[in-house]
């Protein structure tokens, strides 16, 4: 039986440093397989983060933002997608997908690309529907996810996906592990896949799981090109929920969205009152220092040196 390892359960080891200062290293990662990213950190594409007032200060940190899916107004993603085109990315389930692509056609949408957003992403549907955008709009990157296996990701990257989503269960506001028991240890999860996504030059998002720059950085050394956050986002004051975040699986969504939970099925998300103390401009800012700091401590440059030299140890409770 395999061991898997959550990002608490490892620490890196230091190695000599030969970079003068904390100011040197960069950050510059790949979104996509075709996208450059000046720094590996992403916003969650869910309700209760992403809005206007966070795309805001996303795109001006040169950041893209990924907007979610769950608008009851179609027209309200039309919009923030006509103000970010060629900036941004859409999420699209499987089930709405030629919903999706009749809003694109009929609004004239340009973003870069679709982000196909399944909770198990690993079937035949969403392999199916990759295939489907890549066919139907052959300059849109393809997002795809969440995956948690080795095979899962290079598989998604068979039907066309241009980057993948790592993570099944590792969110504050997820239960899928509890209810289902299925889902591997974030860092275990995003260490073997990121073996596939070197071998295979396509960038994974590890998505779940961020507390703060320490899991940012070991997250990037363990293979990610860059990370999803939804909790620490849902503390700024530019997060959609102002002061609650709730899983896309929780009842709480579901009965604003649905009308109530499906039947035959129960909720793999809750709902949390969060304390709204930063703007995310700063909490950015806040994250991506102490990536830098880490970098030194790594005795690198940059992310990809980082991911070269990483060495890491497995720690006991004591370790806190």
């Amino acid at each position: 039986m395999e061991t898997g390892l959550s990002y608490s359960d490892v620490c890196l080891v230091p190695k000599y440093n030969n970079v003068p200062s904390r100011a040197v290293p960069t950050l510059d990662t790949w979104l996509t397989k075709n996208i450059k990213a000046v720094s590996p950190i992403l916003a969650a594409n869910m309700d209760s983060i992403i809005g206007p007032a966070l795309a805001e200060v996303l795109t001006a940190k040169g950041i893209v933002p990924i907007f979610h899916r769950f608008y009851k107004d179609p027209m309200e993603l039309v919009a923030l997608v006509k103000t970010y085109e060629m900036r941004c990315f859409m999420s699209v389930g499987v089930a709405d997908l030629e919903e999706t692509f009749k809003l694109i056609d009929t609004n004239g949408l340009n973003p870069l690309g679709l982000v196909v957003d399944v909770a198990h992403g690993h079937s035949l549907t969403v392999l199916n529907a990759i295939d489907r955008i890549r066919k139907t709009y052959y300059n849109f990157e393809v997002i795809a996810g969440n995956v948690c296996t080795p095979v899962a990701f290079h598989d998604l990257v068979n039907a066309g996906a241009t980057a993948v989503k790592v993570g099944i269960g590792p969110g504050s506001v997820c239960t899928t592990r509890k209810i289902t028991a299925f889902g591997i240890p974030q860092f275990t999860a995003v260490q073997i896949c990121g073996e596939v996504a070197k071998e295979l030059k396509i960038p994974m998002i590890a998505d779940g799981g961020i507390k703060g720059s320490r899991e940012i950085i070991l997250a990037l050394a363990a293979g990610a090109s860059t990370v999803m956050i939804g909790g620490l986002f849902a503390e700024t004051k530019e997060a959609e929920g102002k002061g609650t975040y709730r899983g896309q699986a929780s009842q709480s969504f579901q009965e604003d969205f649905y009308g109530g939970v499906k039947e035959g099925t129960v909720p793999e998300g809750v709902r949390k009152v969060v304390k709204v103390h930063i703007s995310a401009d700063a909490m950015i800012e806040d994250l991506l220092g102490g990536v830098r700091s880490g970098l030194t401590y790594g005795g690198s440059k940059n992310i990809k040196e980082l991911q070269r030299k990483a060495k890491f140890m497995r720690v006991t409770p004591g370790y806190w």
